[in-house]
């Protein structure tokens, strides 16, 4: 077994590749830089992409801010306005004050005195 492994190691040490006058190495070492250098143009690019992400979440953050505050004048000019409302100022704009209409119904059922209320529906009841 031995003699085997020998044999197989000296066998290896003795084969020459021909390379055809292609140079491996050079090739290789072409595949490696060009690799590198797409995977820093992907790095480039992933960092460009999160510092434009971050300049317009904070453009949009200011935005925020100015919109906020245009909310909270536009919610106290509404609240001064609606203080101001009374039936005077409504009736000058044409508005009625309204009646009052309900609707009401009579109930079905049966009174405390046990005779029928309402309509024509007389509950039985069932003993077993």
């Amino acid at each position: 077994m031995k003699q085997a492994a020998l044999q197989l190691k000296t066998r290896i040490r003795n084969v020459n590749i021909m390379n055809n006058n292609v140079e491996i190495e050079r090739v290789v070492l072409n595949i490696m830089l060009s690799a590198l250098a797409g995977l820093a143009l992907w790095y480039a690019l992933i960092l460009g992409n999160m510092v434009f992400d971050i300049v317009q979440r904070r453009a949009l953050e200011k935005e925020i801010l100015v919109l906020t505050s245009e909310v909270n004048n536009l919610e106290l000019s509404y609240l001064s306005i609606s203080s101001s409302v009374d039936m005077a100022l409504s009736q000058s704009m044409g508005f009625k004050e309204a009646t009052l209409n309900f609707a009401t119904r009579k109930s079905l059922g049966y009174s405390s005195t046990g005779e029928a209320l309402g309509g024509s529906l007389k509950l039985v009841k069932n003993e077993i």
